[in-house]
């Protein structure tokens, strides 16, 4: 497949509000689709459905499988380390702009159901505006830290002693000259 479509497939089956979900999920153990069902609310079938989608563009990958009832139930796990390696990895073809913003929507709508079902202490934080280059790496060194250690830490859903969290970052760099910006 070409490098662009093989880059839109991959936008277009993360940009979809269950499989997104399913991401998060995945990051904390490997699961079968049953168990992503169970969690999620889905039926069995629709669970398989979006699993076989991000697999098939390479979002998550097999992580063995176990005998159930007489059969094999095959387990995925979202490799989030790949998003976390530094460099990143060049097989990996980089989204454009316009097809980030798509993904970002996806997000977005996400990001609304987390903060209804939020509970606990929050931090925000915001901001366009102008700091010298190595605050924006000491900034972007400390998100990725950030980030490492909550995917690293993170659990199988409901695991005694864990706590239900939601982290969401973007952190970049603007364009200097408000004459470059395109219209939306």
């Amino acid at each position: 497949m070409p490098e662009h479509d093989q880059r839109i497939a991959a936008l277009r089956a993360t940009a979809h509000p269950v499989r997104l979900r399913m991401l998060s999920l995945l990051t904390g153990s490997a699961m079968s689709a049953a168990e992503v069902a169970r969690e999620l609310g889905l039926t069995h079938a629709n669970a398989s459905y979006h699993l076989r989608v991000l697999h098939d563009v390479g979002e998550i990958v097999e992580a063995g499988e176990e005998r159930i009832r007489g059969g094999t139930a095959k387990r995925y796990r979202y490799p989030y380390e790949r998003a976390l390696a530094e460099p990143p990895d060049p097989a990996r073809p980089r989204a454009t702009p316009e097809e980030r913003v798509v993904y970002v929507r996806a997000v977005a709508g996400e990001l609304e159901r987390r903060i209804r079902e939020q509970s606990g202490r929050a931090r925000h934080s915001d901001l366009e505006g102008w700091v010298a280059p190595e605050v924006w790496t000491e900034a972007c060194r400390l998100l990725e830290e950030a980030s490492r250690l909550l995917h690293e830490a993170n659990r199988a859903p409901r695991t005694p002693g864990t706590i239900h969290v939601n982290a969401t970052t973007w952190a970049f760099e603007m364009t200097s000259d408000p004459a470059e910006k395109k219209a939306p």
